[in-house]
């Protein structure tokens, strides 16, 4: 938090190497005391969202009907199971992400999209409010064509919206879900821990018109 770091992606040749093993993490949630590394119950989905420091993303998505578990971790780079520190230096090329897991007939997956898109400010490229950095990127993190329809049909919408009150373009890279590795402990509902915390998300402001019926995909 409170960083300015390089806003371009490292070259390959420069990222740190990581390890082999996973870094050590929380067995359970803070806040609703289920197994942070599952099982993942019967018909239970995954999503996955990058939107700035992930302490204050993570927030907005625990207290969503039918969320089981919110986990902070690194994605959508190159260095294997990297500590905080490695990400924090910019060379390995992970954003800071929160993985979701849910139940798609309490929460809908479009209701996950519009809590993504009016929770920030998905046009700000490489950085988030204060925070700026290659780990500090929009992205979401799709786990089948449904979510991918769904996420670009949103970002349509929303970026329509954006414009017609003066912002630019929207920067938020849409992916297929890569590996996510689990942030350290501390990081772990973060916000639960320390309720005076910092965040630095801050939304525009626009409303994102979209359906948030419960089918998933809606």
């Amino acid at each position: 938090m409170f960083s300015r770091k390089s806003a371009v992606m490292p070259r390959v040749q420069d990222m740190l190497p990581g390890r082999d093993a996973p870094i050590a993490t929380a067995e359970t949630h803070f806040v609703n005391g289920n197994a942070l590394k599952g099982p993942i119950p019967k018909g239970y989905e995954k999503a996955m969202f990058g939107m700035g420091c992930f302490w204050g993303v993570e927030k907005l998505y625990w207290p969503l009907p039918g969320v089981h578990i919110t986990a902070v971790g690194y994605a959508a780079g190159t260095t294997p199971n990297p500590t905080y520190e490695e990400v924090c230096s910019g060379l390995t090329g992970q954003n800071e992400v929160v993985l979701v897991i849910y139940d798609p007939k309490q929460t809908s997956y479009a209701h996950l999209l519009k809590t993504f898109w009016e929770g920030h400010n998905p046009t700000q490229g490489m950085r988030q409010g204060n925070d700026t950095g290659t780990q500090y990127r929009s992205g979401i993190y799709v786990y089948d064509d449904a979510q991918r329809d769904a996420a670009l049909q949103s970002k349509e919408t929303y970026n329509a919206s954006l414009k017609a009150v003066g912002y630019g373009p929207i920067s938020t890279e849409i992916l297929d879900a890569p590996e996510f590795y689990f942030a350290e402990d501390y990081h772990q509902q973060y916000l639960a821990k320390n309720p005076a915390g910092y965040c630095g998300l801050g939304g525009t402001g626009v409303t994102c018109q979209i359906s948030t019926g419960v089918a998933a995909g809606a």
